[in-house]
């Protein structure tokens, strides 16, 4: 035999004795099938079958048993009233390959519910309605047949009646609450820049009011932990201007859709809005704070269920409100000196990670909250929130993160994602809050979000304030990118100092770009609210192809020195603003002061948000070519600065009876909309728009700006003062 026959017979013996092994092997073991439970509102027992569902709790207990498989839990249609959260925890986790689903069943839209039903109305003779509270219940949120009621509330107060100090506050005869039959059910609401404080009185000695402590103490100077030394927005600094108004008194309850709390009674008054019967009317207050807590669980996903009437406490106790920005509150009667906001305390929300990993909600809906909607902290890492839906919330929607800037690993928050989400009406009661925060993040995405209708703030990342202990921290490499942000820092609800996107500290390889932002803090009563804020120590963050419109002040701004090595490029802009502060900052290649949005830009801005959308067309502006001229001029304020372009420059005439400012166009053209911007200082009053045909009067001072429509033929359009007085403006758009 040959070598080559005998290889052949050896390879084929080989072969052959491979085959028999493997045929007489046992067969390989087959991955077990996912297990799907199923729960329901009235669900019970342990089958958790489609036909015999269980409740969330033992649907969650039975799913923890299932420790070798893939596991869904599908819940069915309906409410889950819950005296208490939904806890999810390690134990309750995926991971090595199995995975984790708590989801809405097909067809199925499930709502996890902390509210409590308001039954038994009786009616009394001034067209109120009153009822027994539910036992245990405070409610201090109200929802008729879902939608929101107001609480009762009055008028402002004025500084000079309602004086504020360290101690409390004068006013109590002027005001009326002196005869009020429980002045100690009332709030008072006072808002001061970025800040606002709700505090309940406390008692009420001759003109003289008491508030609960330590919400008072925390909301003036009389602690030292109430922010940065500088800081001047405390209830008793030089800023405050009043009360915005008392809720929460019976003898306030004046406009349909309004309630009023009586504690002692125990009761709720109500004034039926048109169309309301409160004999088969459905209202219901939030009562249960926390709806579903994930503390350090792991690779879950929690997809399509709905979450409603969380509820948030803390305002009714005796820490009350006292707001330092965004939604967060300065709590404890005694604490460290925090410049820094570093023990701030984040509201109650309807969800929160805590320490989460690979955590993924999505498809959910928050609406009709006491609180916020979302938390992700304390070391919440490579988890998200997507394809979510926010609406009618008291506090803000979104917050990531803490705010403590150097966290051990554990506690630190890395590589989380906010992306493609609506948000829209947060920050309905507590209204300094934000629609999404993040605190000391890196690597955080924020994309693709849509965001509309907010009081302060819409996107904030970062904090700190630039004080020592936070001017070294864990931020960076954040994309805040593609996201719709309209009609935010809504004038009406007088907070200031801040912007579309807000940032704070340095933040290397941070990008802030694409995004569409419009109508920011439009119409405002000062000069203030911006598009791009770089605020305090922001810094090596890069602004680039955003389109931001009809802003009340700067398209971006970075007044700080100690904000370094920020760039701006390539943005579209109908203003501009002046260079940025701060070493090694830059502004360079950016289109501003038009009045048509290049095709470019108009692509930009209609890929942004959740699902893309329309953008407001700029109006051409006839008066950009027109010669201005004015009655006199005081120092540099030109008459031409009107016409730059520029919202941030001023014209300025003598103080002098029948002072003018005034644009030539060239040619009469037929001029359908005027826009007045008023000075930095807001000093043009009580004036007269006067055209070649036309005189509209405007009484009190014109806003940022005074839109006015009309319909004119005209070449020159004149803005004079009635009286005796100044004429100083910003900008003045003439559209046809």
């Amino acid at each position: 035999m040959n070598h080559a026959t005998q290889a052949l017979r050896l390879t084929a013996a080989a072969c052959a004795a491979a085959l028999a092994a493997l045929l007489t092997a046992p067969a390989a073991q087959a991955a077990p099938q996912p297990r799907t439970l199923y729960a329901s509102p009235d669900g019970g027992g342990s089958s958790c079958t489609v036909s015999r569902p269980c409740t969330l709790e033992g649907a969650r207990d039975t799913a923890r048993a299932e420790t070798g498989r893939d596991v869904r839990v599908l819940l069915e249609d309906g409410t889950y009233e819950l005296t208490g959260p939904l806890r999810l925890g390690a134990a309750d986790s995926g991971g090595q390959g199995r995975t984790v689903t708590w989801a809405a069943a097909p067809g199925a839209r499930p709502v996890l519910s902390g509210g409590r039903a308001v039954t038994g109305w009786t009616a009394n003779g001034d067209g109120t309605w009153t009822a027994d509270a539910p036992a245990g219940v405070t409610p201090r949120q109200l929802f008729v047949d879902g939608q929101r009621a107001a609480r009762a509330r009055g008028e402002s107060c004025a500084p000079t009646v309602c004086d504020a100090t360290r101690t409390g506050m004068t006013g109590a005869n002027a005001t009326g609450i002196a005869e009020w039959q429980r002045p100690t059910d009332a709030e008072a609401v006072i808002r001061i820049r970025w800040r606002n404080y709700h505090c309940r009185i406390a008692g009420v000695s001759g003109d003289l009011l008491a508030f609960a402590q330590p919400c008072w103490t925390n909301s003036s100077s009389g602690t030292g932990r109430t922010g940065p030394a500088w800081d001047s927005t405390t209830v008793d600094s030089t800023r405050y201007s009043g009360v915005a108004f008392f809720e929460n008194a019976r003898e306030l309850l004046d406009e349909p859709g309004e309630f009023a709390w009586n504690s002692h009674e125990r009761t709720v008054t109500y004034l039926p809005r048109a169309g309301e019967d409160m004999r088969s009317a459905r209202a219901v207050t939030p009562h249960t704070e926390q709806l579903l807590v994930l503390d350090r669980a792991h690779d879950i996903t929690v997809s399509g269920i709905g979450f409603a009437y969380a509820a948030y406490r803390q305002p009714d106790t005796d820490e009350g409100y006292a707001g330092t920005q965004a939604g967060l509150t300065l709590t404890g009667a005694t604490g460290p000196v925090d410049h820094a906001g570093r023990h701030y305390t984040k509201p109650t929300a309807a969800v929160t990670v805590r320490g989460g990993q690979r955590v993924r909600i999505d498809r959910a809906s928050f609406d009709r909250l006491g609180g916020a909607g979302a938390i992700l902290e304390a070391g919440t890492k490579d988890s998200s929130l997507t394809r979510s839906a926010f609406s009618d919330l008291s506090s803000g929607a979104i917050y990531v993160g803490d705010t403590e800037p150097l966290p051990g690993e554990a506690l630190a928050g890395e590589r989380n994602t906010v992306a493609y989400n609506t948000i829209r009406r947060s920050g309905v009661e507590y209204t300094d809050s934000v629609g999404i925060w993040a605190g000391y993040e890196a690597e955080l995405a924020v994309e693709h979000n849509t965001l509309s209708r907010l009081p302060y703030s819409g996107i904030s990342v970062g904090w700190g304030w630039n004080q020592p202990e936070a001017q070294t921290s864990v931020m960076r490499d954040n994309k805040i990118t593609a996201n719709r942000i309209t009609h935010v820092m809504e004038v009406a609800h007088e907070q200031h100092d801040g912007g579309a996107i807000y940032t704070q500290g340095a933040q290397p390889g941070t990008i802030v770009s694409e995004n569409y932002i419009n109508r920011s803090a439009f119409g405002n009563t000062e000069r203030d609210g911006n598009g791009v804020y770089l605020d305090e120590q922001s810094s090596h963050i890069l602004v680039e192809r955003n389109v931001i419109t009809r802003v009340g002040y700067k398209w971006v701004s970075n007044w700080a020195d100690y904000g370094i090595e920020n760039t701006a490029r390539s943005n579209w802009t109908d203003t501009a603003a002046p260079a940025l502060s701060g070493r090694g900052s830059v502004m360079t290649d950016n289109l501003t002061g038009l009045d048509r949005l290049p095709a470019a830009a108009l692509a930009v801005a209609a890929r942004a948000g959740a699902h893309g959308g329309p953008v407001e067309r700029l109006r051409t502006d006839l008066a950009r070519t027109g010669t201005a001229t004015q009655s006199s001029t005081d120092a540099a304020g030109t008459a031409d600065l009107a016409l730059d372009g520029d919202t941030t420059t001023d014209t300025r005439t003598l103080s002098e009876p029948g002072a003018w400012w005034q644009v030539d166009l060239g040619a009469t053209h037929r001029v359908r909309r005027i826009e007045i911007w008023n000075n930095s200082s807001m000093t043009t009053a009580d004036f007269d728009v006067i055209t070649d045909d036309e005189t509209i009067h405007v009484s009190g001072k014109s806003l940022r700006p005074t839109v006015l429509d009309l319909d004119s033929s005209t070449r020159t359009v004149r803005i004079a003062v009635s009286g005796s007085g100044r004429v100083a403006l910003s900008h003045v758009l003439v559209h046809p």
